[in-house]
């Protein structure tokens, strides 16, 4: 199955750097490109892509309020943040707006593939030297894990170790779909709305 990616960001030699690499990938393809939030929104809802990759910063306002904004409208929607610095603000505001994490523009591109992959896939990402900051960005409505079964203790175990809900199910045999599910009961237990928020608060009980 091909990944359809669609980039925003108000650089055109940027825009066209990062689709070459895409498009090289057998299994990704770039379907549509914006240089604005404007521009961005209705191209997203005509292409209907698999992941999002926003620049955070844009000419007419921020890739976190697109992320935001595209994912009310459509929630299984990945968004990937790249930005040229690592701010402590942005990293709190991508993982309140929903964005699987945030890579910075100075990676290779290959990791940048590899980010793609992984985010679409369910993980989480953000780099390692931002973990410390980002594990206090979401503070959940519950203090304590009460309530969680041990089969979804272990699961939001390794969801902070950012796999994905299928190599959840091969590392614990247990089906793509049972994972699914699971995640969105642990969600509703601990009162959170977001993969990222559940592996931001696993995190911080480690």
């Amino acid at each position: 199955m091909t990944l359809r990616v669609f980039l925003v960001d108000d650089h055109e030699l940027v825009r066209q750097g990062v689709a070459r690499i895409i498009d090289a990938q057998p299994d990704l393809e770039v379907v549509g490109e914006a240089e604005s939030v404007a521009r961005a929104v209705p191209r997203i809802a005509a292409t209907r892509p698999d992941v999002a990759v926003l620049d955070v910063r844009l000419p007419d306002g921020s890739g976190i309020d697109l992320c935001r904004t595209i994912r009310s409208e459509r929630p299984d929607l990945v968004c990937l943040m790249l930005t040229a610095f690592d701010d402590d603000d942005a990293t709190r505001a991508a993982v309140l707006a929903g964005a699987s994490g945030y890579v910075l523009k100075d990676i290779r591109g290959n990791n940048l593939v590899a980010a793609i992959r992984r985010a679409a896939g369910g993980a989480v990402l953000f780099p390692p030297e931002a973990a410390e900051r980002v594990r206090t960005a979401v503070t959940p409505h519950r203090s304590d894990p009460d309530g969680l079964t041990p089969r979804e203790e272990q699961i939001l175990g390794l969801i902070v170790d950012g796999l994905t809900n299928r190599q959840i199910g091969e590392r614990l045999h247990i089906a793509e779909k049972t994972v699914k599910n699971n995640v969105t009961v642990l969600l509703g237990k601990l009162h959170l709305e977001r993969r990222t928020q559940a592996a931001v608060y696993g995190a911080r009980r480690t």
